[in-house]
């Protein structure tokens, strides 16, 4: 029988996923730190390790390393609820096979267990680098696979091509995919191929010999050379002309370019990443891009979601923009309400990530006090919202956690609202925490405890038609805890009426 041994020192996650894996005939045996389980490795080994990053005494990261100098073979899942860049490329760089973000999506996380089992003798590992750059944030499952895909190619010399709108973040993914390769202690070098003028970009690309062209007084290195043993970052490649698609080409190809007035190649031991926001199939079919180019480009594609399309990484990102700023300027961090982090959710965000970072700098700037609220927005965003997005109604602004319909409107997986809501409760639960901490609210967790319990029973009640003895069964609690909590919480109850 399947084995997978689960290490967390939470109690709540061991039992979901000894549930799951149960019901999916994987055995599975759990452990609340790793020091347990290496005891326990003397004796049996697994066919797979699902373990946590923070716990005491040994964390995740150190666990991983000791498996991965004792038994090379064995595969390790990492669990982390720090779902940013770092995370996952750390988790690749260690040797894990693969790592899954929390809170995760518990049928998702079976099939990735039951993949990880099936393909046990496959091993991801990386050089080990730390990312200087800007963090690339997201908990979106398409930022996820972004940041796999990122771990991934950390050994690789691949080309690269990053699609995606403007203001995705298409060049951090750019100075990631190097910082995180054999190359990172080489140079980085962008440039923008739709920002220098036609007569130029040859000259900047390649470089001339003195007297090339009128002007040219002096040897000039280009960005190729530039960029040797590193790498060429060239964004919006798409507008590239194309008599310099066809120098590119010949430089991909085999290897090697002249500089402008030039007689003698040069060797270019360079990895390219390009990137484009627009379709370069329909440019190919146009007959405005080369075929032949985009395939030597298309080697490996990274697709960028827009920010509309990761609804769920706003809060996160907004947090984010939010203290960088606060730091910059030297002042105090300010927070969004709850009110208004749900208006900002449902903004189109036509610059995406980009226009979200300035909106976050005129807030720090512009708002008057410490908790943005909603009559605190640029003007001009508001009209870009329907009238009906802006109704919110009081009851969710007064307790975002206080609310039947919010827990009825939890799906069967139990990890998000409906789409109408467009982000997950913990994220609600994340900025009610904040604004009544900012506030200087004594008491915080008792109270927001009190809530999350109302709201379960309340729920749980619901449910079962205000059958308590159904209702603490499917809570996991004693009949004497539910009533308990109903006199405590002062439920009301179909036996109250």
């Amino acid at each position: 029988m399947k084995s997978v041994w689960i290490v967390d020192d939470d109690e709540s996650i061991r039992w979901v996923l000894e549930k799951a894996l149960s019901k999916a005939a994987i055995h599975c045996r759990c452990f609340d730190s790793a020091n347990k389980t290496i005891e326990a490795l003397h004796q049996k080994l697994p066919e797979l390790i699902v373990c946590d990053v923070r716990m005491p005494g040994m964390d995740g990261f150190k666990f991983l390393a000791y498996i991965k100098e004792t038994y090379p073979n064995l595969p390790v899942i990492i669990m982390t609820a720090f779902s940013d860049l770092d995370s996952a490329v750390n988790a690749f760089q260690a040797g894990a096979f693969e790592y899954l973000p929390k809170p995760f999506d518990i049928n998702k996380a079976v099939d990735l267990i039951g993949r990880a089992i099936e393909q046990s003798q496959r091993d991801i590992s990386s050089v080990q680098v730390q990312i200087q750059t800007a963090p690339i944030l997201g908990q979106a499952p398409a930022m996820q696979e972004v940041f796999r895909a990122i771990g991934r190619l950390s050994q690789s010399q691949a080309t690269v091509l990053i699609t995606g709108e403007s203001g995705t973040g298409k060049e951090l993914v750019a100075n990631a995919l190097h910082r995180h390769s054999l190359r990172v202690n080489k140079p980085f070098v962008a440039i923008n191929t739709a920002s220098i003028p036609k007569d130029l970009l040859e000259s900047e690309l390649f470089g001339h010999e003195r007297g090339a062209f009128t002007g040219a007084q002096a040897l000039r290195r280009g960005r190729f050379e530039q960029a040797e043993e590193g790498s060429l970052f060239l964004d919006e490649i798409g507008d590239m002309p194309m008599d310099l698609q066809t120098r590119l080409l010949r430089v991909l190809s085999d290897g090697h370019f002249y500089r402008v007035g030039g007689h003698t190649p040069l060797k270019a031991n360079v990895r390219v990443i390009a990137a484009t926001h627009q379709n370069l199939e329909e440019r190919v079919l146009a007959g405005k891009f080369r075929e032949d180019l985009f395939h030597r480009l298309n080697v490996i594609r990274l697709r960028l979601p827009p920010l509309r399309q990761r609804t769920e990484d706003i809060p996160l990102l907004a947090r984010y923009f939010l203290q960088k700023n606060a730091n910059q300027l030297g002042v105090e961090c300010k927070q969004l309400s709850t009110e208004a982090m749900q208006t900002l959710i449902k903004l189109p965000f036509p610059g995406n990530v980009r226009q979200l970072e300035n909106l976050c700098h005129w807030f720090t700037v512009m708002a008057p006090s410490q908790v943005i609220e909603v009559k605190d927005f640029p003007g001009e965003l508001m009209t870009q919202l329907p009238a009906s997005h802006l109704e919110l109604k009081e009851e969710e602004v007064e307790s975002v956690l206080n609310s039947e319909e919010t827990v009825a409107s939890v799906n069967t997986s139990n990890t998000h609202l409906n789409k109408e809501s467009q982000y997950s409760w913990l994220t609600l639960l994340d900025e009610q925490a904040r604004l009544l901490l900012q506030k200087q609210t004594l008491d915080v967790m008792p109270k927001l405890s009190a809530e999350f319990e109302r709201v379960l029973i309340q729920a749980a009640l619901s449910i079962t038609k205000g059958k308590r003895i159904e209702a603490a069964h499917r809570l996991g609690i004693g009949r004497n805890t539910i009533t308990r909590k109903i006199e405590e919480l002062k439920i009301a109850t179909a036996m109250d009426k």
